[in-house]
């Protein structure tokens, strides 16, 4: 596993026992992620998309809970509701990464830690933010003037 894909699965972690415990202060963020101990890379990079998750919560909910249809934020189990949170935040936030691995990468983390029902969910409510938020424009007008972002390991 790479530690991309490692420092996402702490940092859904992180935002699950955020909601569990209630707020929770950088250190102990930071001090619950070493528990964890996915590597330094993995742990810097799970919270920097905690950070971020925590910054720009109020739009980023209001983007899932747009693409959401027929379904209410608070009533998405937390790991869904996690997992839409993160990816979200790296379509917003994180043009490095490609939009196809932002999604693929929250599908697996579904697959892995929701039910049955996650994945396809996930997926389907990240293509509508992806289109929402324009993130899908930004991917296609960059591979239409030949400057296609390459992919990192995740």
């Amino acid at each position: 596993m790479g530690s991309r894909r490692k420092g996402r699965e702490l940092a859904l972690q992180a935002l699950y026992q955020q909601e569990i415990a209630g707020e929770l202060s950088t250190a102990e963020i930071e001090a619950f992620l070493r528990h964890f101990d996915g590597g330094e890379q993995a742990n810097a990079f799970a919270l920097e998309l905690v950070r971020g998750v925590l910054q720009h919560g109020a739009e980023i909910d209001r983007l899932i809970a747009q693409s959401c249809e027929h379904w209410r934020l608070e009533r998405l189990s937390k790991v869904d509701r996690n997992i839409l949170r993160l990816a979200t935040y790296e379509l917003l936030e994180r043009p490095d990464v490609p939009v196809s691995v932002v999604i693929n990468e929250a599908v697996e983390i579904a697959r892995r830690y929701g039910t049955e029902d996650s994945s396809p969910f996930v997926n389907g409510v990240l293509d509508a933010v992806a289109e929402r938020c324009g993130a899908k424009a930004r991917a296609s007008a960059s591979e239409e003037n030949g400057r296609a972002i390459p992919t990192r390991e995740d």
